[in-house]
């Protein structure tokens, strides 16, 4: 069992950036890839970025290039930078964490609006 917390969410205007925090109850090395997904009102949950225990990361195209994923293995804490932000940008944010085995397992999420 893994417990994730995230914590950073927020109201932001356009153009503005915040990070977002997601801390693990186990050691993030020994979680094959955690991941930042969003879901916006009415929309299917999507991936925006993910790293893997090795330090891989991909991104969502529409993160490309304003996201940016990274951890901290002492805290056993993902972030999720993000800069240049705009109202599509305005969804719940969840953690996820999956092992070597096949099991996931999600944060509560974190709202995230871009409003003027």
């Amino acid at each position: 069992q893994v417990q994730l917390v995230e914590s950073g969410g927020g109201l932001v205007q356009p153009g503005g950036s915040l990070r977002l925090s997601c801390a693990a109850s186990a050691s993030i090395l020994r979680i094959y890839r955690m991941g930042w997904y969003r879901q916006a009102p009415g929309k299917q949950r999507e991936l925006v970025a993910a790293i893997t225990t090795g330090g891989s990361a991909n991104y969502a195209d529409s993160a490309k290039g304003r996201f940016t994923i990274s951890r901290d293995i002492a805290k056993n804490t993902v972030y999720l930078q993000m800069n240049s932000l705009n109202p599509e940008d305005t969804a719940v944010y969840y953690c996820r964490a999956d092992n070597a085995l096949g099991s996931d397992y999600w944060g509560q999420g974190t709202q995230v609006t871009v409003s003027s």
